[in-house]
């Protein structure tokens, strides 16, 4: 199953685990070899992208402000970008204007997506049960997109894709690791940082930094794969 096929798959699971009015939410950034693939929760209607007549790209936080506070405080992601982004209403946001922010983060080999691609009207939770209804289609994109370093943010998503109880609080900068396709990858849970997580988003950027610095780094000339 490629990428075009997957993205097939998860607007039929948005008919049956989502809102039926509202789009599936995909994923977005550097589809090769990123350095880093962060792994969220699952999209909300905030995202503008879920919208019925939104005609760009379906990828995570289109149309927010507070998700890319994130990336700027890690040092990747432009500034100037960051200040049109806040600086916007939802409404405001085009489809060219997404491709320039997502144009960004492929520039910085990151990969963004949730676990769970079904788009809610709010920020209910999801059912670990219907969480590893999608593990499955993950880890496939995960297969296919090769990262390096894989951050896991809460302690859902953690436990659903690690498939062990995982407290963030408990194992902060520690290494998992996670077999797909015959390759073992890094994975590091992370506290969620944006919504209720929000007052964590300090001990997030620490630990991204953390990876950054201490994992990433060692990865030394396979640091300069290109993305396409």
């Amino acid at each position: 199953m490629n990428l075009t096929e997957l993205n097939k798959k998860y607007d039929e699971m948005q008919l049956k685990y989502g809102d039926p009015n509202l789009k599936s939410i995909f994923y977005g950034g550097c589809t090769e070899k990123p350095d880093i693939c962060f792994v969220f929760m699952n999209p909300t209607g905030k995202n503008i992208a879920s919208y019925p007549d939104w005609t760009g790209i379906r990828a995570p936080w289109i149309g927010t402000k507070n998700i890319w506070d994130l990336f700027v405080a890690i040092g990747k992601f432009d500034e100037g970008i960051y200040t049109e982004i806040k600086k916007r209403k939802p409404k405001d946001w085009t489809s060219e204007f997404a491709n320039q922010v997502y144009s960004e983060i492929t520039r910085n080999k990151i990969f963004l997506t949730n676990l769970g691609k079904c788009t809610q009207t709010d920020a209910t939770l999801i059912s670990n049960k219907i969480y590893f209804e999608y593990l499955a289609l993950l880890e496939r994109e995960i297969e296919i997109i090769a990262p390096k370093v894989i951050v896991l943010f809460g302690n859902q998503v953690s436990t659903v894709f690690l498939n062990q109880n995982i407290s963030v609080s408990q194992c902060r900068k520690k290494q998992f690791a996670k077999e797909i396709g015959g390759k073992v990858f890094k994975c590091f849970p992370v506290f969620y940082p944006v919504g209720n997580g929000r007052a964590n988003i300090g001990k997030s950027i620490e630990d991204i930094k953390w990876i950054y610095e201490n994992v990433l780094s060692e990865e030394g000339e396979n640091n300069n794969v290109d993305c396409i």
